[in-house]
């Protein structure tokens, strides 16, 4: 089978197609035929050794949607159409799953768009549901709202009919994407502050997720309304956040950090019910993603430096069969 592998730390050029065998089960797993995975900015970080792990060679890849073609599991059949996180990486024709991180789609559901969902669709229902507690009472401030999980959330907080909806991009360009997606206002991350204050008569937002970090956490403080909550669960600025103690306390306000990857590795059993509900929301076509691009498992080193381009809105999928 042709698999995604890298034997170093670097640029896109260090990923390299190779052949290898098809990897056995043991209990409790499947083996899946991809059809797509999706890219993410946690395969950049992996790649560049930013979230160094493990032993080389490495196979990056989060996620797939494919077809079960082995099952070691009471709850899959060879046939299932599912989608995964798989255990050593999706860049892969086959890949080998947990049933417990394995999910079935239904008929009516693409793979690609499918493939779109994983990662980034349950990571925000997750957040908006369970770690924001978003109401349509909130004003709520999404960061880097044309990528993946971005997109998701301003379409879940719209489906809650949130008082007000403010996104941040990192280029105009991303503007009118945004809009589209049911945000109120979209300003650039230089602007947001003053945008939020104005916005909201100096109260600030009543919910921020931020998952670059860096400065944009500091300012996001800025604008956070008392008794507000700032969910964090990324650093795509590749910076960390840093607040005081009395950015908190006397304003009754509080920061909540969220970690998918964290959560599949302890807690998998917490993502199903929110899984399956984002499942069937994109098989009735309530929700979906927009796919930016795809490309060929051969073109991994382009489609990885178009993805470091940040321009592209919504996902950028790999054909892997």
């Amino acid at each position: 089978m042709k698999i995604i592998q890298q034997f170093e730390f670097g640029s896109a050029d260090v990923l390299r197609v190779q052949q290898t065998h098809v990897p056995s089960l043991t209990d409790r797993e499947v083996l899946i035929k991809g059809a797509y995975t999706s890219i993410n900015f946690a395969d950049i970080k992996n790649r560049t050794g930013a979230k160094a792990k493990g032993a080389f060679p490495i196979t990056l890849g989060l996620d797939l949607a494919g077809t079960v073609i082995e099952s070691c599991s009471s709850h899959f059949n060879v046939g299932d159409r599912v989608i995964a996180f798989p255990k050593n990486g999706s860049y892969s024709e086959v890949a080998v799953a947990h049933e417990n991180l394995t999910y079935k789609i239904p008929t009516n559901l693409s793979f690609e768009q499918a493939a779109t969902m994983p990662t980034v669709s349950f990571l925000a229902e997750i957040l908006v549901n369970a770690i924001g507690n978003v109401s349509k009472e909130d004003t709520v401030i999404i960061h880097s709202a044309a990528g993946g999980v971005g997109s998701m959330l301003v379409q879940l907080c719209k489906q809650l009919q949130c008082q007000k909806i403010i996104a941040t991009v990192g280029s105009s360009k991303k503007i009118n994407y945004v809009k589209t997606l049911g945000a109120d206002v979209v300003c650039t991350y230089e602007e947001f502050v003053g945008t939020t204050l104005e916005a909201t008569n100096s109260y600030g937002a009543t919910v921020i997720f931020d998952s670059v970090a860096g400065n944009i956490t500091a300012d996001s403080l800025h604008c956070l309304a008392p008794f507000g909550t700032l969910v964090q669960f990324g650093n795509s600025s590749g910076v960390k956040g840093i607040f005081s103690t009395n950015d908190v306390h006397s304003s009754c306000r509080s920061i909540k950090g969220f970690s998918l990857g964290t959560t599949r590795k302890l807690k998998p059993e917490f993502i199903r019910p929110y899984a399956e509900n984002m499942i069937d929301q994109f098989a009735n076509q309530t929700l979906q993603l927009h796919i930016d691009r795809i490309f060929n498992l051969d073109n991994i080193i382009e489609a990885h430096q178009y993805f470091e381009k940040r321009q592209h809105h919504g996902k950028i999928l790999l054909k892997l069969n």
